[in-house]
């Protein structure tokens, strides 16, 4: 039983990792979606800077999207293997919610950087 009750937190674990990413993608998609409205109703310079810089933040979160979802269903087999095969199941050092956390603070620090006038 206390198997069975593991395999269902793993699995609950796991999509929450998939809506996370497809939450991800969605708001990268829709930053480019936004910015591209901003950019057809006003085309300054400014705008399109801003545009260019939607498109590397959209695609950046789109991207982080798919890795983390890859790396949550590879995470998810690997640990419903070792549970089969009646192995102890191994805590990372670095779980993937600290890497994903990581990553899109380096992303949101780049895009500050571009963002905020020299």
């Amino acid at each position: 039983m206390a198997r069975f009750r593991t395999q269902l937190a793993l699995d609950r674990t796991t999509l929450a990792w998939i809506r996370t990413a497809l939450t991800m993608g969605t708001f990268g998609f829709g930053t480019v979606g936004f910015f591209r409205s901003m950019l057809e109703k006003s085309h300054t310079p400014e705008a399109a800077q801003m545009h260019q810089g939607a498109i590397r933040f959209g695609i950046s979160l789109v991207v982080l999207g798919l890795v983390s979802s890859a790396a949550a269903g590879i995470t998810h087999w690997l640990s419903l293997r070792r549970l089969r095969r009646g192995q102890p199941l191994v805590l990372s050092q670095w779980p993937l919610s600290i890497t994903v956390a990581m990553f899109l603070a380096v992303i949101g620090l780049i895009s500050l950087w571009y963002v905020v006038p020299r």
